[in-house]
């Protein structure tokens, strides 16, 4: 399972600063949300020029390439694929040009009824460069300025798409942040040094030494123009629908989202785990990294000891060249490796947050079996995942979800544990501190909060949007 996208964006008053490399280390700081291409736009005071790469925000950007992209206001992008294809032409921001001049867009998320619209727009005589619905938002959002002005046009777009978006866009010398009527993707305010920054997540701020002012609320757009920031609430729903698995996987630990940080809410779904399912066990252990916040709650909780049993190699990256059969068990020892001696002949509790197609955790049990473990209990800190997602996590589809078609003693049989247990969704909810009815957990339960075209799904009782005049 994969994270969507982090955006940034970045105004400062100070004209004479060169605004890429402060968005470059944000998007440093945002890499755990995508890294399969990355992007920068920067406007110099006459145009917006681009630098878009497949690969790491690293791989992709140089000394030579931040000091080309020159300018005091810009928006950053690190993609991870949800519609479109892995390539080139989908990496963003992408741009749109129009007789007054041109925009570039950031988005994170999905749109449901993009096919719908792109095949209007082509039969108006659109030309498509890419397959992302990412172009789409920029193409409505253009037609739209040519004929209102600012205020409306975004207005207009957000009335003509449905999913979920948090886009960061850049108009001349202004960054725009917009966030969908539901809220269901991350989008906070912050300020630095001469200007305002708009981030997928709170950490993006702390990296450049900058303040969390508060998140963008649902169906508000946000105007930074020369370190200056105006706020316009376009859209009104019944309550937000944030994405649980934000709180449980996506969002770093060290990201604040609606004043709760994530550390402290991991700690607590652990908590609920230790309560809901106890284990007979002498040690306590994270598969790392996503598991070792959700462990601390399980050891704290349980009073069961706390050890690190699974060591990970950080420095393989996507580009790791995949090896032959006789090589693939190496492999896979080099991206996580067993402590044997804090192994042989414990009782493990084994926690992690989720489990997806079900073949890693079998793996990683039958490596602590190996190692000499004599009971392995497993403990995820979500509750089974029955569902894809159609919001803008690349989730698999429901053929491949473990948990769809499998009972939790039949998941447990497949991952070779001696028990399994899930958090709770009631669980879940007390641990994360919002309530249900605000949150999506649509790929937890298979009830979504928009109805998905195409799809025979439920859907939670539906929320107005109302478009403020």
């Amino acid at each position: 399972m994969h994270d969507a996208c982090g955006v940034v964006g970045i105004s400062l008053s100070d004209t004479t600063a060169n605004v890429s490399k402060q968005i470059y280390y944000a998007l440093y700081a945002l890499q755990h949300r995508g890294q399969e291409s990355a992007g920068i736009a920067v406007h110099d005071g006459k145009v917006i020029r681009t630098h878009r790469g497949m690969g790491l925000v690293s791989e992709v950007f140089d000394e030579a390439q931040l000091g080309l992209l020159r300018g005091n206001v810009g928006i950053g992008h690190v993609r991870y694929a949800t519609t479109g294809a892995s390539c080139i032409e989908n990496s963003q921001p992408l741009m749109a040009k129009y007789k007054d001049g041109a925009v570039a867009v950031a988005h994170n998320g999905n749109l449901i009824n993009s096919r719908e619209l792109r095949e209007e727009l082509q039969a108006a005589g659109d030309i498509f460069y890419s397959t992302s619905d990412t172009e789409v938002m920029a193409h409505i959002f253009v037609k739209e300025l040519m004929r209102h002005d600012l205020v409306e046009a975004v207005r207009g777009m957000m009335r003509a798409i449905r999913g979920s978006y948090s886009l960061v866009m850049l108009l001349g010398d202004m960054v725009l942040g917009i966030r969908d009527p539901l809220g269901i993707k991350p989008l906070c305010i912050g300020q630095v040094e001469s200007g305002y920054m708009v981030a997928s997540e709170s950490i993006a701020m702390d990296t450049l030494n900058g303040r969390l002012i508060r998140d963008v609320r649902p169906g508000e757009m946000v105007v930074i123009r020369g370190g200056e920031m105006t706020s316009y609430q376009l859209a009104r729903c019944q309550g937000p629908n944030y994405c649980v698995f934000e709180y449980i996987y996506f969002a770093r630990p060290d990201s604040i989202m609606d004043g709760r940080l994530i550390y402290d809410v991991r700690v607590n779904i652990g908590g609920m785990l230790a309560e809901e399912h106890p284990a007979d066990a002498d040690t306590v252990t994270p598969i790392p990294d996503s598991g070792i916040t959700l462990a601390v709650g399980y050891h704290q909780r349980s009073g069961i000891r706390y050890k690190e049993c699974l060591m990970k190699n950080r420095y393989i990256g996507r580009t790791f060249i995949m090896p032959d059969q006789s090589m693939r068990e190496a492999a896979v020892r080099l991206k996580m490796n067993t402590i044997r001696p804090n192994i042989e002949g414990h009782e493990l509790v084994l926690v992690d947050d989720s489990i997806v197609r079900g073949t890693t955790s079998r793996r990683i049990v039958d490596m602590v079996r190996n190692a000499g473990a004599k009971k392995v209990h497993v403990r995820i800190g979500s509750p089974p995942i029955v569902a894809p997602c159609y919001l803008g996590i690349d989730m698999a589809s429901r053929e491949e979800l473990i948990a769809a078609y499998k009972t939790v003693p039949g998941v447990e049989a497949v991952i070779n544990a001696d028990s399994l247990g899930y958090v709770s969704h009631d669980g879940l909810v007390k641990a994360i501190g919002i309530p249900r009815e605000h949150l999506c957990m649509g790929c937890l339960t298979g009830i979504y909060p928009l109805e998905i075209p195409g799809e025979k799904c439920q859907v939670a009782q539906t929320k107005i949007t109302e478009y403020i005049e």
